[in-house]
């Protein structure tokens, strides 16, 4: 490495021209090169030496491209077209196959509801059917109850009847009144029928073309609602009539206590 060129003690710079120039000597008259002062122009300083830290950058690497053949934009662009589509037809079938599933699906929550309303009604039927049987044979077997009473109550009346006849002749005339009385005499089931059958009427609608029937039906709501009418104020005498009956039976109460030698008697059916 060629050493530079020294410079002049004085700031001048030295001449690259002949030996003459080289050592141009100052106005002080006074040089003193040496070989240690031009080493030192040359040999760097340890802060210059440093190297100053640069961001690091990533390297790029170009793309690839294959020697030999020409790169066909054409068929890239119709296969990724192509690898598109499939998944697209993969995400249709996948949808249609969700829909399939979910509607065999209603089909079938479908088929369970019209099952459990089938069994509901069943078992509704069922039990309106056991309903019935046990009504018939609460009927019924009141029926035979009624029947037996009747037929003790006819055995009893035939017993007495034995009894008086052979007591005497004398006893002809209370039999008569006895038999006329009982024969007045009817159970509570048949004044309900009777009762019944006179309320009753024959509801005859099948020749009745819409108007009429119309008119029937406000007959009939105009009826109940008398005999709701007619129930109302039979219940509020009844209430009227029991309030003075204890009214009645609280002043004979009281009338009682201050009564001078009042003894034990029937009063309103109970003995005080």
């Amino acid at each position: 490495m060629p050493f530079p060129t020294p410079r002049a003690a004085g700031g001048g710079n030295w001449a690259s021209g002949g030996p003459a120039e080289a050592w141009r000597i100052p106005s002080s008259g006074c040089v003193r090169p040496t070989l240690i002062n031009q080493l030192s122009l040359c040999i760097p300083s340890p802060e210059e030496e440093r190297p100053k830290p640069s961001r690091p950058v990533p390297p790029l690497i170009p793309p690839k491209i294959p020697e030999g053949e020409r790169v066909d934009f054409d068929d890239i662009h119709r296969k990724r077209m192509e690898k598109d589509l499939l998944e697209l037809q993969t995400l249709i079938d996948v949808h249609f196959e969700q829909r399939k599933k979910e509607e065999e699906e209603l089909i079938a929550l479908k088929d369970r509801i019209e099952r459990r309303r089938a069994e509901r009604a069943e078992q509704q039927r069922f039990r309106t059917e056991k309903e019935r049987e046990r009504q018939a044979k609460l009927a019924e077997e009141k029926m035979r109850k009624e029947e037996e009473e009747a037929k003790k109550r006819a055995e009893d009346d035939a017993k007495k009847k034995k009894v008086l006849s052979n007591m005497g002749a004398h006893f002809g005339g209370y039999l008569v009144k006895a038999e006329q009385k009982r024969g007045k005499r009817q159970t509570g089931r048949e004044m309900k029928v009777r009762i019944l059958s006179e309320r009753k009427k024959p509801l005859n609608i099948d020749h009745l073309g819409e108007d009429q029937l119309r008119d029937k039906a406000q007959e009939l709501s105009d009826w109940i609602h008398q005999l709701e009418s007619e129930k109302f104020d039979l219940m509020e005498k009844l209430k009227q009539q029991k309030y003075e009956i204890n009214v009645l039976y609280n002043r004979i109460s009281h009338a009682q206590k201050f009564r001078k030698g009042a003894g034990k008697g029937r009063l309103g059916g109970r003995w005080k």
